[in-house]
């Protein structure tokens, strides 16, 4: 992957050292499985998401699980990385190529997620490696109770998950730049880029 461009550089001011080492780095420590599990049911083909070759596992994938889920911000945000197009990237043996699930988190971004999350689990779609997902907000504020119950639900079912707030700027259209892109996102992206940039090719397939 190229440079993060995404972490906030620290300026001392005139009066203040800098610091005399990195700061404190991103968890990326699992929460949830990080691999296919025995007993998961696959869901019904027509519930799956299509898959598509690619030549080699080298770079990242956002695997939008729905439209307009925000797989291809994903990518503009973090330069070195592709949006899948709502598909499952299938590299060659030997090596899975990591993606990352992207949901809205309105009830039927949340039930697609949930379908692409069981679909991984039960292990049909070989050659990819789940990391996460980010769930992006659908609208401003507060989710409501029972949907942010069914999001816990779903990221149960993950390795990790990442929240991204509502955007404004966003949503009128302006392309995600450091001036407008608050610090949750910052700290989103940081954390996604050092878990990619740890151990790329160490990660779990069920080849």
């Amino acid at each position: 992957m190229t440079q993060n461009p995404w972490t906030r550089e620290q300026n001392p001011g005139p009066q203040q050292e800098a610091s005399p080492g990195p700061g404190p780095q991103p968890d990326i420590t699992p929460r949830g499985p990080s691999a296919p599990q025995h007993g998961v049911p696959a869901p019904a083909e027509d519930q799956r998401l299509p898959k598509f070759a690619i030549p080699a596992a080298d770079t990242l994938w956002w695997v939008g699980v729905h439209g307009g889920a925000g797989e291809t911000t994903m990518s503009v945000l973090l330069p070195g990385t592709r949006a899948a197009n709502h598909r499952w990237p299938i590299p060659p043996p030997p090596v899975p190529t990591p993606v990352i699930l992207v949901a809205r988190t309105h009830g039927s971004g949340l039930r697609a997620a949930q379908r692409a999350a069981i679909e991984w689990a039960s292990g049909v779609v070989q050659g990819v490696a789940v990391l996460g997902l980010v769930l992006i907000a659908d609208a401003p504020g507060r989710l409501p109770r029972v949907l942010d119950d069914f999001a816990d639900i779903v990221g149960g079912g993950v390795p990790r998950v990442w929240d991204i707030p509502w955007i404004e700027e966003w949503r009128r259209g302006e392309a995600p730049t450091p001036d407008n892109t608050p610090d949750e996102v910052f700290e989103v992206l940081e954390s996604i880029y050092a878990l990619r940039a740890s151990n790329p090719a160490d990660y779990p397939a069920p080849y």
